[in-house]
């Protein structure tokens, strides 16, 4: 019996749910790049950067390419870009409708009377 469609989302999203994964697959929506690249890029160790990366293999989000001794990677499909795209989309509207709602308070907000 195959897994409902749900829960393959969610682990979908529980892949995509550390910063270091984010951020290789950002570099990786612009181009192609070979892992010392990625390096100061994404901030972390190299073994740590290794490890994040074979997540993403897991989920077939990227795949990668030999070249002598350089590993080259890149996404699976130019639809995990729009997936990033959406996101960073849906984080503005939030973040647009909550300074809205902030800037709201502090236009209600009750003034202090002056002292007597």
């Amino acid at each position: 019996m195959s897994r409902p469609l749900y829960q393959a989302k969610a682990e979908l999203f529980k892949t995509l749910g550390h910063p270091a994964r984010i951020r290789v697959l950002e570099l990786l929506a612009q181009r192609e790049y070979a892992v010392g690249e990625m390096l100061p890029e994404v901030g972390v160790e190299a073994a740590s950067l290794s490890q994040q990366l074979a997540v993403l293999r897991k989920a077939g989000l990227v795949t990668f390419r030999k070249a002598g001794s350089t590993v080259y990677y890149s996404l699976t499909s130019p639809q995990v870009a729009e997936l990033l795209a959406v996101a960073r989309r849906i984080l503005s509207e939030v973040l647009t409708g909550q300074v809205e709602l902030l800037a709201d308070l502090q236009v209600a907000a009750p003034r202090p009377s002056p002292p007597s």
